[in-house]
């Protein structure tokens, strides 16, 4: 049977009602353990509190389960103390953790915990009652630190925030917001360290439960995304959610695989973050040239399974000091376009253009996907700047060809990616009115035994997937300038559902959900393209590298043809 556990927020005193309710429950729900957060005993000014502390010293208040507390804003009684130091519990199945402790319950569920508050200077502080320092009100640094050799976590306690944990959640806190904790870095330290499945803290008026965030993998497990839960109790009886029950199997793996909902870890996020970025009209000399095998144009599949490399080693990050910055046309707010290295078409294969149009749209954050960018507004911001520029270039393709390219943009969105990034390549609009180009998706994924495409019935769809790891494609064309151009076409057909307008043309969306069971080509989107483009012998862009200086000719004519819609430049004035 799987351990069922209960929270309490700060009880600050309300002893006997709670432990009364705790009583009513144990009854109907069995629970394997209870913890206290925060203060457990008031400040003693009342004779009704006095007296509750002496009855629970002395028994005559039952606690129904095992129940573990620690230090809280407060000291402890000194009563209470003293008991403690004697018996090493308050009384049968009501025990303290200390300032900073662990312990392993008979379910096999490991509880860390600091409690208290950081004292102003480390070391400063002198222990209230014992050599240990175990009821001591304050903590060090130090103290933080030493629960670092904890290999593994169940539930983390804090009477403090972590530092930034709010970054990339859109829940909002319930209650006072004044009465939430100070975030400190050291408990944020603690919490990206641990990786617990939980993490408990108080807010004394206010109630905050984070989405889920998972850690990213490590070299030793890079298939496991451990997921934490960060939730913060009120006060008992200030407000609802000061009571939260849970099942917790010490024995379930982590995921292989992040859960929807989830996001990265605030503290993996932060870091991830753009620095400074170079202005679109300066040289980028500070950046080193491109080879082979460091391109943003190539997912390289890597023989040896290791986490994902960090923006300073990503060949999409800006940061980065080795990338290939003549590639570069156009640099936003949210995100960039760069030429692709070895693309697909020729730069005489579309002779209206002059250039192979092969091109990449990448969001300046060091995410695997666009739906796990950590803060909600940047990733609302980038996606729709990343569209912009989509609709820019449809435009410019529009005018180039008289209305006889569109455009077919595909992503691959997987949660153990590096950095996620779509690809725009030009297509003849025959191909996509008469739909073999959604057709021939359709039967590749087939082929492979992949899973089935779906059509995004509206833009509106567009996020409402419910997927972390899937494959998108955005198949636009102009609107055709006179009837007979859609005669008898299937595009049009009322059958073909899906095709929606946009500001310079129509669009149809389609949406394949990559299982973790099959082995998903990364090459797929580029594979379809060749095949219906009859540029087989160009599928892998190895066989298509050019010389650095071909790679800025194309470059330079792309950017000359796009400048007129080119919306980034304006940032530049």
């Amino acid at each position: 049977m799987v351990p069922k556990c209960i929270v309490f927020g700060s009880l600050n005193g309300q002893i006997r009602p709670v432990f009364n309710k705790l009583a009513k429950l144990q009854l109907k729900q069995n629970f394997s353990f209870a913890i206290i957060l925060g203060d457990l005993f008031g400040d003693g000014s009342t004779d009704d509190e006095l007296e509750d502390i002496a009855a629970l010293i002395q028994g005559n208040i039952t606690v129904a389960c095992p129940t573990y507390f620690t230090l809280g804003n407060r000291p402890l009684p000194p009563q209470v103390a003293e008991k403690i130091e004697a018996t090493d519990e308050v009384c049968p199945n009501l025990f303290f953790l200390g300032k900073r402790g662990t312990l392993k319950t008979t379910d096999g569920i490991r509880i860390v915990a600091l409690g208290g508050t950081m004292g102003e200077t480390e070391g400063k502080s002198k222990p209230e009652s014992n050599a240990s320092g175990k009821f001591q009100q304050t903590y060090s640094e130090s103290d933080a630190r030493a629960l670092f050799g904890i290999h593994k976590t169940d539930i983390l306690i804090t009477n403090q925030w972590p530092k930034d944990v709010r970054l990339g959640s859109s829940c909002e806190i319930s209650g006072d917001k004044e009465t939430v904790p100070a975030e400190l870095q050291c408990i944020a330290d603690v919490c990206a360290t641990l990786k617990p499945r939980y993490h408990f803290s108080r807010s004394d008026g206010a109630f905050f439960e984070r989405e889920p965030f998972f850690h990213m993998p490590t070299e030793e497990a890079p298939d496991v995304y451990q997921l934490t839960r960060f939730i913060s109790l009120p006060t008992f009886g200030s407000m609802k959610h000061a009571i939260y029950a849970f099942n917790l199997d010490p024995t379930a793996p982590s995921p292989s695989s992040i859960p929807i909902g989830a996001t990265i870890c605030p503290w993996s996020a932060a870091q991830s973050r753009r620095q400074m970025l170079p202005s679109q009209s300066e040289s980028y000399q500070r950046f080193a040239p491109s080879d082979i095998d460091r391109d943003p144009g190539h997912n390289r599949r890597h023989k040896e399974r290791v986490p994902p490399p960090g923006p300073e080693n990503c060949f999409f990050c800006l940061s980065n000091p080795n990338i290939a910055t003549h590639l570069i046309t156009s640099i936003g707010n949210e995100s960039y376009i760069t030429t692709a290295k070895g693309p697909l078409p020729t730069k005489d294969f579309f002779p209206s253009l002059g250039f192979p149009g092969h091109m990449l749209i990448i969001p300046f954050d060091h995410c695997p996907t666009i739906d796990l960018i950590f803060d909600p507004e940047i990733r609302a911001t980038a996606f729709a700047e990343m569209q912009r520029y989509r609709e820019a270039m449809h435009q410019m393709l529009n005018e180039r060809s008289g209305g006889k390219l569109g455009a077919v943009t595909w992503e691959v969105s997987r949660s153990n990616g590096i950095h996620t990034h779509w690809q725009f390549l030009p297509m003849p609009v025959e191909k996509i009115r008469s739909r073999l180009v959604e057709m021939a998706f359709k039967k590749e994924a087939s082929n492979l035994e992949y899973s089935t495409f779906k059509t995004v019935p509206n833009p509106d769809e567009i996020h409402n997937h419910h997927m972390i790891d899937y494959f998108r494609v955005f198949i636009w064309t102009p609107t055709p300038s006179n009837e007979a151009e859609v005669k008898g076409d299937n595009w049009s057909a009322p059958e073909h559902k899906g095709v929606w307008k946009t500001e310079s043309g129509e669009e149809n969306v389609i949406i394949m959900k990559i299982l973790p069971e099959h082995r998903f080509n990364l090459q797929f989107g580029r594979q379809v393209m060749g095949k219906v483009l009859y540029l087989d012998e160009r599928i892998n862009w190895r066989d298509c590298v050019q010389t650095e200086a071909e790679e800025t000719k194309d470059a330079e004519a792309f950017k000359e043809a796009f400048a007129k819609y080119d919306f980034a430049m304006e940032f530049d004035e």
